[in-house]
């Protein structure tokens, strides 16, 4: 069913990824398809993307991508990334323009961005155009940035962003936090209360990502037949823990012997991998490294018996969503996590679907491992879990909440 509207002006979506990365191919697009579906098929929707030269799509695969796009009244525009400095401001300036002429000439008359990044362009383009702002899978990015070690608390990049985080989030029509606490971490730390705000965190295609997508016939290639298999879909390092992770696996190994696998997808060096791998003495074959197109997660995290998400845990992780969380519960896993991780960490604890280390120590590990040895021997953990994917991952969500705003614009 359409969403009934008399305002027939087009939708700029705007992002800060590159069309090849997961966050546009597993999160963003299946949201831009969403808002194709209940607004008319007249209203245009142009998505704009960075692109990253190390994902970079070729001339002829960008031409096929349009034509296909388009056949939904979708437009794509690709700008090239660049990472925050004086460069990147003169070449702000110059999409800045071109954007603006789009909105003027296309009759843009709301700008949907995805995280704070995209909603600084966002902000700037909706106060001199005036045309709406929303802000979605809104999320402390500068913030995160300092804990995380990559800027500094007294460097532009913190202080610009930040500014233009307080910005959008006084201009926002419409704000959907990626969790629940983020409202009041915008009162606290911006001193403003996002308006007409509301809550979805990363949600999951539940077709894709089932226990059904299990293969026996991968499972033995693989050498996982009759082993107890932990998952982990993610990088080492940045937000990420590195060494606290193989001190688990060696914890692991110590406790499930030989019957342990470690099914590791990551892009991560392969050297580092084995460095890490002697330093807790775990033999070779107990950590499986693949690099998989993310349309292959789901076949490889069905292989897995329970699954872990070591972000690190800082402040700014509680108000953010974890994309992967919900591909492990669609999956039917039980999850380690750390704690104060979004709305996750309490939702596995207060429905016991896992476990939460209060602590990055091997005791806390040994006590994360009995748990969830005591989970996967039960047969009606995997549905339980499934059907905490259902409750606060499903499409219906996000699909519920578009319909909301948009019937307003």
């Amino acid at each position: 069913m359409k969403v009934e509207s008399k305002i027939q002006e087009n939708i700029l979506v705007l992002t800060h990824w590159s069309f090849n990365d997961a966050l546009i191919q597993a999160y963003t697009l299946p949201y831009v398809h969403i808002i194709r579906k209940i607004v008319p098929i007249e209203r245009k929707i142009i998505l704009v993307t960075s692109e990253q030269p190390s994902k970079a799509i070729s001339p002829e695969e960008l031409t096929q991508l349009k034509a296909k796009l388009q056949k939904l009244n979708i437009d794509l525009i690709t700008f090239p990334y660049r990472r925050i400095g004086t460069k990147k401001l003169i070449e702000m300036a110059s999409h800045l323009y071109k954007l603006f002429y789009v909105i003027k000439n296309m009759r843009v008359t709301t700008i949907h961005c995805f995280c704070t990044p995209a909603g600084a362009i966002g902000y700037l383009l909706s106060k001199i155009s005036s045309v709406h702002l929303i802000l979605d899978s809104y999320e402390p990015h500068a913030e995160a940035m300092i804990e995380n070690g990559s800027w500094s608390q007294w460097g532009f990049a913190y202080r610009l962003l930040f500014l233009m985080e307080k910005l959008q989030t006084h201009r926002a029509r419409y704000t959907i936090g990626a969790a629940l606490g983020m409202r009041d971490y915008a009162r606290s730390r911006y001193r403003i209360d996002p308006r007409n705000f509301q809550v979805k965190a990363a949600c999951v295609n539940l077709e894709k990502f089932s226990r059904s997508m299990r293969d026996t016939t991968l499972a033995e290639e693989l050498g996982l037949n009759g082993k107890i298999v932990c998952v982990y879909a993610g990088k080492l390092g940045g937000i990420y823990l590195k060494e606290e992770v193989f001190d688990f696996l060696s914890e692991c190994y110590y406790f499930w012997g030989n019957r342990f696998r470690f099914l590791f997808l990551t892009d991560a060096d392969p050297k580092l991998v084995r460095d890490e791998m002697k330093r807790v003495a775990i033999p070779e074959e107990i950590v499986i490294q693949q690099f998989l197109p993310h349309d292959q997660v789901p076949r490889y995290l069905a292989l897995g018996d329970f699954a872990i998400n070591p972000v690190k845990p800082v402040p700014t992780k509680k108000y953010c969503t974890s994309i992967k969380d919900g591909e492990y519960w669609a999956t039917g896993l039980p999850v380690i996590i750390t704690k104060d991780i979004s709305d996750d960490s309490n939702i596995i604890a207060s429905e016991d679907i896992g476990y939460v280390l209060q602590q990055l120590d091997r005791e806390e590990y040994k006590r994360a491992i009995r748990k969830i040895d005591s989970l996967i021997q039960s047969e009606t953990t995997h549905v339980r879990i499934r059907e905490i994917a259902v409750r606060y991952r499903n499409f219906d969500i996000a699909e519920k909440i578009y319909r909301r705003i948009y019937s307003k614009l």
